[in-house]
């Protein structure tokens, strides 16, 4: 693949995440980090704070691109004219919910490809609303994030 868009709230963005930035990033020329407002979520970091969290999370990651984007997802990807969307699931209960997106994006833009990563089995139970959930009522949340994304959840949550 030469261009791929990996896309998501990342609300904040998990080691779940970042474990399949990295590897997505080893199998194409470029990878687009596209950050969404997800309707159905109540987002608690801000877009532009999601944003500037991945940039730094990816600094170190060359063929890594983080961007916004708002509306469907196959339109963000052919104005990229990327190759292939990326998606993650971490267990049998997302495939489903995975697969019904591939199919329709399928529908809306033909020549677009998913491609699936299975969730490293460490960070299979991660999920950014458990992460928000544990740091909400003082869990430690430092084996489900990076630092960064532990101090910017922990600065909105405090204030």
């Amino acid at each position: 693949m030469k261009k791929a868009v990996y896309a998501g709230s990342f609300d904040p963005p998990t080691f779940g995440h970042m474990d399949i930035i990295e590897r997505a990033s080893k199998l194409t020329e470029e990878l687009i980090v596209a950050v969404a407002i997800n309707p159905h979520k109540i987002s608690l970091l801000s877009m532009e704070e999601r944003v500037e969290l991945l940039k730094k999370l990816t600094q170190d990651i060359p063929n890594v691109r983080v961007e916004a984007f708002t509306g469907l997802l196959v339109r963000f990807v052919e104005k990229e004219k990327a190759d292939a969307i990326i998606r993650g699931f971490r267990a049998v209960s997302d495939f489903e919910y995975e697969l019904q997106l591939a199919q329709g994006n399928s529908l809306l833009s033909p020549e677009t490809e998913t491609v699936f990563f299975v969730s490293n089995a460490k960070y299979s139970f991660i999920s950014s609303s458990f992460v928000k959930e544990a740091a909400v009522y003082g869990g430690d949340i430092s084996d489900m994030v990076p630092e960064l994304s532990r101090q910017a959840l922990l600065k909105k949550i405090r204030s």
